[in-house]
């Protein structure tokens, strides 16, 4: 029998916008191969570039934050699982549907840890030491514990979670889910690449930061040694102050939004992306790897991504380290088919969507058999969602009196 499964989202997803998107499609995928029913929530509005769910058979549904409506409504569809798009979206309605389907699955998807790309972030700005003791790490990890099943895309996340103590059997390593590559002849050689590309979604801030570092460190050194190469700039929500970066007197060329990520990244040698500070697995760099283009990065941009395997470019955190290398990369037509070889081998060995699929599938139906044992084993999130429910269901209830009287005098 077809289980009846619900995603909340933060936002309807745009998977040509963000790796995010893409994560939330690759799992609605994952349950529709299943045979499940679909359906997606969401209190956001929808974008120009909103993937059309219904176009694969998802139900959609408009709902409202902060509003009984929910009730009323999640209790009629009395889903079997929930999956929660981010702890923001568990924070929000996770005291409700525990309450109206208490029997249901809860699972929430992290994307990334939040509270991992805050801290470093934090860290960045003061110029101090990183430290994981704040305040979105106490929101984010009470959603972990209040859920039956958190999902984590890298493999260094679940160690640092693991370093909270938090109960191994509440997080499941669950990566991008890529299909296997069938030629490499699909791509462009070595000698049909040219110039260099980064590209990102400019409202997530670890991006916005990369492309300024490109523009007033990385880029005016390298092209001190590679003068008639460019440097193209593609992504997402690029406002005004990112194409105010554009100068083709620099090379440096800043062109917006790209329709196809992975055919764009593949017309260019490299993929230049000195991160300094962010969290999880990468969307791009898969991207790249798809592509037969090697990456160059920082060692907190291919965190968690490879394993024991060889990275496909470049990592260095050392400036002159990484454009030595970079230049080496680009030039030496060898090196570049090494690291191109790399990348195919990472995504078939560590994220093919074959190795995941039935685990994946096998380890909720057994939750589901045992979701008594498995609560009662996990105490503390049975504590929080005691407090929790107070607490939040009265700060939602009382937001919503007061929407009603705001309502009322306009």
């Amino acid at each position: 029998m077809a289980r009846k499964v619900l995603f909340i989202g933060l936002v309807w997803p745009e998977p040509t916008s963000s790796a995010a998107g893409t994560r939330i499609i690759q799992l609605v995928e994952l349950f529709l191969a299943n045979g499940d029913e679909l359906h997606f929530a969401s209190a956001a509005s929808k974008s120009d570039f909103s993937f059309d769910l219904s176009s694969l058979g998802v139900k959609e549904h408009s709902i409202v934050l902060n509003h009984h409506s929910f009730d009323t409504w999640v209790t009629a569809l009395n889903p079997d699982i929930v999956v929660y798009d981010r702890f923001m979206i568990e924070e929000q309605y996770g005291w409700r549907v525990q309450q109206h389907c208490p029997n249901c699955l809860r699972i929430l998807d992290t994307e990334d840890l939040h509270f991992l790309r805050y801290a470093r972030q934090q860290a960045l700005k003061r110029n101090e030491a990183v430290n994981l003791i704040n305040d979105v790490t106490k929101r984010e990890i009470a959603s972990i514990l209040r859920c039956d099943l958190s999902l984590v895309i890298s493999f260094k996340e679940i160690e640092i979670l693991k370093s909270f103590n938090i109960n191994e059997d509440l997080l499941y390593y669950l990566p991008f889910l890529e299909d296997s590559i069938t030629s490499v002849q699909n791509h462009p050689s070595f000698g049909q690449r040219k110039d260099f590309v980064f590209i990102g979604n400019y409202l997530h801030e670890p991006n916005w930061q990369t492309l300024q570092y490109l523009k007033t460190t990385i880029w005016p050194l390298l092209r001190k040694k590679l003068p008639n190469v460019s440097l193209h700039i593609y992504g997402a929500y690029a406002g005004d102050k990112v194409m105010q970066l554009h100068n083709a007197k620099e090379n440096f060329i800043v062109h917006g939004r790209a329709e196809n990520a992975r055919e764009t990244i593949a017309k260019h040698r490299i993929l230049l992306a000195p991160l300094k500070f962010g969290a999880g697995a990468k969307g791009k760099f898969i991207d790249a790897m798809q592509t037969g283009t090697p990456v160059a990065t920082t060692s907190v941009g291919a965190e968690g991504m490879t394993m024991e395997l060889a990275w496909p470019g470049v990592i260095s955190d050392d400036l002159d380290t990484f454009l030595t290398q970079v230049l080496n990369l680009y030039n030496d037509q060898t090196e570049w088919l090494k690291a191109q070889q790399c990348g195919f081998e990472i995504i078939e060995q560590m994220y093919a969507r074959s190795t995941f699929e039935k685990p994946f599938m096998d380890e909720l139906s057994q939750l589901e058999n045992s979701l008594s044992t498995h609560r009662r084993k996990n105490f503390l999130g049975e504590l929080l969602h005691h407090h929790t429910l107070q607490s939040t269901k009265y700060l939602s209830l009382w937001i919503e009196e007061k929407n009603k009287h705001l309502s009322n005098t306009n």
